[in-house]
């Protein structure tokens, strides 16, 4: 499931690939709006989930890989992987194809427009690129969200932090022991502060090669904690892993009741 660390890695090997290369055009999906002609790339970034390819004109692609969206990357005539009708990029230099697949949205933004500008104050800080800030998040808490929002609700709102998804809620959640369903009134604000910090440093631990864990010691158990275990032992305490869909968006969402008691 694509988080901000799957983007921040995918930013760095596109930028690596594509930075001062001259493109011969970049297709989009028709629903997502017109396709490119020649350009050369800036360069590629990421904030949070977002991804922003910059081009010599003043403007830059961005896209959001959403749940199933992936980026693929293939020499010029070689089958895809995926159907062309899940194709929602492709860009092209002039022997390979960068691919992007069903990702959730797309769209061209000039640099200096008011939409770019609003993207970036919608958008809290990235906790891999910016780090963990803690008077700003608590600012932006205070600002934006009602007291009754509950936990689980809260770690996936991007404008208070962005890079956080579902895998990494539930794993957070368990690893400050608290449950998700918990409301933002109830704790303190050391603790909220708790949970940014350690997502900093998770995120920022997975931002290089091999896949997701966020467990310490590798013990043929499992890379995660609890996210994916459902109704198997707590890696801590033997209690079985709940899983719910909980939330506005009715997310999948996985906790020990022992070691995370309301």
């Amino acid at each position: 499931m694509p988080e901000g660390d799957t983007i921040y890695k995918i930013a760095v090997y596109l930028d690596q690939e594509l930075r001062g290369q001259s493109l011969r055009r970049i297709q989009l999906n028709p629903r997502f709006g017109n396709s490119c002609g020649a350009r050369r790339v800036i360069g590629v970034d990421s904030h949070g989930k977002h991804l922003f390819v910059t081009l010599d004109n003043n403007v830059q692609l961005r896209s959001h890989l959403g749940l199933y969206g992936s980026w693929h990357r293939y020499r010029r005539g070689e089958p895809w992987r995926k159907p062309a009708k899940q194709m929602s990029i492709v860009i092209e230099t002039e022997h390979m194809d960068y691919v992007c697949f069903n990702a959730r949205e797309v769209q061209w933004l000039r640099i200096d427009s008011f939409e770019r500008r609003d993207q970036g104050h919608r958008l809290g800080a990235d906790l891999i690129r910016d780090g963990m800030n803690a008077n700003a998040i608590l600012g932006r808490i205070d600002a934006l969200l009602s007291p009754d929002i509950s936990l689980a609700d809260l770690l996936l709102d991007q404008r208070i932090a962005a890079g956080i998804g579902n895998v990494y809620k539930s794993e957070l959640l368990f690893l400050e022991t608290q449950p998700p369903t918990r409301r933002l009134r109830d704790l303190h604000p050391d603790r909220i502060v708790a949970l940014y910090r350690r997502a900093a440093v998770l995120l920022s631990q997975n931002r290089g090669g091999g896949p997701r864990s966020t467990r310490d010691n590798w013990d043929g158990r499992g890379r995660l904690w609890v996210y994916g275990r459902r109704g198997r032992p707590c890696l801590r305490c033997g209690t079985r892993i709940r899983r719910a869909y909980l939330g506005v968006n009715q997310r999948s969402t996985y906790w020990c009741e022992f070691c995370q008691p309301d």
